[in-house]
């Protein structure tokens, strides 16, 4: 290392701050020029002087970052600060350091030493060299703008001195001015209030005369403003006489002012704001507030009741009725707004009335507001015919959004309240209206569904499907249905102002729509088609037995899916809330369900009566004694079995098959072995043989005790086949019945023998199982044979024939 450059570990800055170290070049800038940095400077510089100059350097750098010298010099403070040897230390003396390295370390050693310190100092000067490169115009223009600093500083200073100067010369003059006006002013404040005494005195001696004036004018508040001033001075000095014949005066004046305004109060012919502003002049001028504010209440009355005639003259029979919401318009901006004009006035005018004042405003609003309600309500009852709520909703939604104002203002009358319990009145009343129209056009799917049933046979011409009649009014009843919930549904709307009423968000949407609109039209729809149940002799006799079918149908739909769809409609619509009870879905579906079961089983037996009055008729017309030998089957029973077919058709469109029992291969022909020759001998022989051991009505009955107890009116289940068995049951049964109460001759049993099994040939696919037919004809054909003198049954073969050819 060379001995000058010793010193240069000294200018290393760290990296994690280069902004010290700029910070410490500009003050050595600004203390003169950095050695070495300049064109003819050496490094060393002169003697003593690079020295002291590195130590100022060195310095300021350890009183920027707070270090010792130890620290400063980048090393730790555990060794001796002192120690000769140490690289980095303030006391660093090369001669020692290289004695050291000479004796301690090997060439090798020191060679590397060596390469390694010739690295750091080149790469330190590069730092140095790029720190005041960068630097330079920075330190340059901070010497120069320090410079001009103090030229500024220079002419501040002295024209700071001249305005000292001048500031001097400006007290000295206004020491003089105040000296030599002394006098003056204290005259001149003197004459001052003498001139505004001056005045006040004019003023009170023109009081009378601007008064008259005003008075002639009709600047009557101009006029009670110059009283008011001069009042409490005259009322001071009037011991003076001067001063007491001005007061007299005024009072004569003020008096007539008051006439003049009580006569244009009482006139009536201006508006609430200038009937207000007579009423305060008067009391600003001393009159009896007791007394005036009854006047004001009597011409406001007077005013509010002209309104209220004017809106009941529009609901008279002879003009046209405006519409609801052009007479709410008409309410709200004559007699609403008013009302309200009249209580903000008589409370600016009459608040230190107390709560006297205030409870008789609230009756006066009281009584005025009833009669409106009653005018209001009139004209609401006057549209509850309409279908359509819009106009009607947004009637009540002005009506209800002008009496905030009064409400406001009188919280005592209650008119906000009475206001909501006319919406909420109106609400319910239309609840009502549309389940009379829902019922209404239920009542119409109904005829329409008779009219299209009737008009085949009236016309002679094929009609609509019970499918279609079904889905037609499955379709206009639920249209009906949303239409009514589309229309009620605008009371809760977001933008009309009573919606957020409690009403309205809970007892309106739970105990109104659904359940007293949605669930009572469907328990209504249940009991109308319930009521087609009724005896024969009553409305049940009139009913077509489509009508009874198609209305089963619809109920078990409803049953189904129906009524869980227009529930969940309503729920989702109108937010029903769960703290009101509501009757369950699964109830309503019970309810359908029922009806349904009702409905189906009435169908049964009137379609199973229509037949047996037909199997009653001719079996009770016929003389069964002398009839002639069978031929063929009668007509009667080619007639049951071709109603029985179209009963089965009819049902089928729209019920399920069902589930039949299994069917045997030769069902058509099981009859012949019931009436088989083997079975009819033992059942019939021991008439025939004199010697008979047992009487035949005993054998009778004890097979009966043996056979399968038939239930002729057991329930019926949702499908055809259940349906047609319940009919031909009752049709076989009533057959069976009407055959024990006649007397049957030889041919008579015969044909009821041929007519049995011609049934037997077609009714037996129609039921769920065929034995029930094979023991019903059974129990007819024995019955017969029980009835018959001479029971001759006919040879199957020949009963074969008849029936085929028949």
């Amino acid at each position: 290392m060379a001995p000058g450059s010793a010193s240069s570990p000294s200018l290393s800055f760290p990296a994690s701050r280069p902004w010290a170290a700029v910070g410490v070049m500009a003050a050595a800038a600004a203390a003169g020029p950095i050695p070495g940095s300049g064109p003819g400077d050496s490094p060393e510089g002169p003697e003593g002087e690079a020295p002291e100059r590195r130590r100022k350097a060195h310095g300021m750098l350890k009183l920027y970052y707070g270090l010792s010298e130890g620290e400063a010099a980048g090393r730790p403070a555990g060794p001796d600060p002192l120690d000769p040897t140490d690289l980095n230390g303030a006391h660093f003396d090369p001669e020692v350091y290289l004695d050291k390295l000479r004796r301690e370390c090997p060439l090798a050693q020191l060679m590397d030493s060596e390469t390694d310190m010739v690295r750091q100092i080149r790469a330190l000067d590069s730092d140095m060299q790029t720190l005041v490169y960068e630097n330079y115009n920075k330190f340059i223009s901070a010497t120069d703008t320090i410079r001009k600093m103090k030229n500024d500083f220079r002419k501040m200073e002295d024209e700071m001195d001249r305005l000292a100067t001048n500031m001097a010369v400006i007290t000295d003059f206004s020491a003089r001015i105040s000296a030599t006006l002394q006098d003056r002013h204290e005259r001149i404040t003197k004459l001052a209030g003498v001139h505004a005494l001056l005045r006040k005195l004019q003023f009170l001696f023109e009081l009378p005369s601007r008064l008259t004036k005003c008075v002639e004018l009709g600047a009557y508040g101009q006029a009670v403003r110059y009283q008011g001033r001069a009042q409490a001075v005259l009322q001071q000095y009037q011991h003076l006489p001067s001063f007491r014949a001005i007061q007299d005066d005024c009072q004569v004046i003020t008096a007539r002012l008051a006439q003049q305004l009580r006569q244009r109060f009482r006139e009536g012919g201006s508006g609430a704001p200038e009937q207000a502003e007579c009423v305060e002049l008067l009391l600003a001028l001393g009159e009896p507030a007791e007394e005036l504010c009854e006047e004001f209440l009597a011409h406001a009355r007077g005013r509010l009741e002209e309104e209220l005639r004017s809106l009941e003259a529009e609901l008279g029979p002879s003009p046209p009725a405006p519409d609801v919401l052009e007479f709410t318009d008409h309410g709200g901006s004559g007699f609403v707004g008013g009302l309200c004009q009249v209580a903000a006035a008589y409370q600016e005018l009459f608040a230190a009335q107390g709560p006297a004042g205030a409870e008789r405003l609230a009756a006066f609003a009281r009584e005025l507001g009833s009669r409106y309600f009653a005018l209001v309500e009139r004209r609401l009852a006057q549209e509850q015919g309409g279908g359509d709520n819009s106009l009607l909703v947004r009637a009540l939604d002005r009506f209800h959004r002008r009496l905030r104002a009064p409400g406001a203002l009188l919280a005592a009358a209650g008119l906000s309240e009475a206001a909501t319990e006319i919406v909420e009145r109106v609400a319910r009343e239309r609840l009502g209206h549309h389940l009379q129209g829902l019922r209404a056009a239920f009542l119409g799917c109904l005829t329409d569904v008779r009219q299209a049933l009737a008009a085949p046979r009236v016309a002679g011409k094929e009609g609509p499907g019970l499918a279609e009649l079904l889905a037609n009014v499955a379709s206009s009843i639920l249209s009906h249905i949303k239409a009514s919930l589309a229309a009620v549904h605008l009371f809760t709307a977001k933008e009309v102002s009573f919606s957020n009423k409690p009403y309205f968000r809970g007892e309106f949407c739970s105990q109104g729509v659904r359940e007293g609109l949605i669930v009572g039209f469907i328990r209504s729809m249940c009991q109308t088609a319930q009521s087609f149940c009724d005896s024969p002799g009553e409305k049940g006799g009139a009913t077509p037995p489509a009508l009874l079918l198609l209305l089963s149908r619809l109920c078990l739909d409803y049953e189904t899916a129906t009524i869980s769809y227009i529930l969940t409609l309503t729920d989702e619509q109108f937010l029903v809330q769960d703290q009101f009870p509501v009757t369950p879905v699964s109830t309503l579906c019970a309810e359908a369900r029922e009806t349904a079961r009702r409905l189906l089983t009435h169908y049964v037996k009137v379609q199973g009566l229509v037949i047996s009055q037909m199997l009653r008729k001719s079996v009770e017309t016929r003389d069964w004694l002398s009839t002639l030998e069978p031929r063929n089957v009668r007509a009667v029973m080619k007639r049951v079995v071709e109603d029985t077919t179209a009963i089965d058709v009819q049902v089928g469109l729209l019920y399920e098959e069902g589930v039949r029992k299994a069917q045997s291969s030769d069902s058509s022909k099981r009859t012949f072995s019931v009436y088989s020759s083997s079975r009819q001998q033992g059942r019939y022989a021991p008439s025939y043989t004199p010697s008979a051991p047992m009487d035949t009505n005993l054998l009778s009955n004890i097979q009966k005790l043996f056979s399968e107890r038939i239930d002729v009116f057991s329930p019926v289940e949702f499908n055809k086949v259940s349906v047609l068995t319940g009919i031909i049951k009752i049709s076989l049964k009533t057959l069976l019945e009407c055959v024990r109460l006649r007397t049957f001759g030889r041919f008579g049993l015969q044909q009821v023998q041929v007519d049995c099994h011609f049934l037997q040939l077609y009714l037996w696919r129609f039921v769920a199982d065929e034995e029930l037919v094979h023991l019903l004809l059974d129990e007819v054909v024995a019955s017969a044979a029980l009835r018959c003198p001479d029971p001759v049954p006919m040879e199957p073969s020949v009963v074969e024939v008849i029936c085929e050819r028949g």
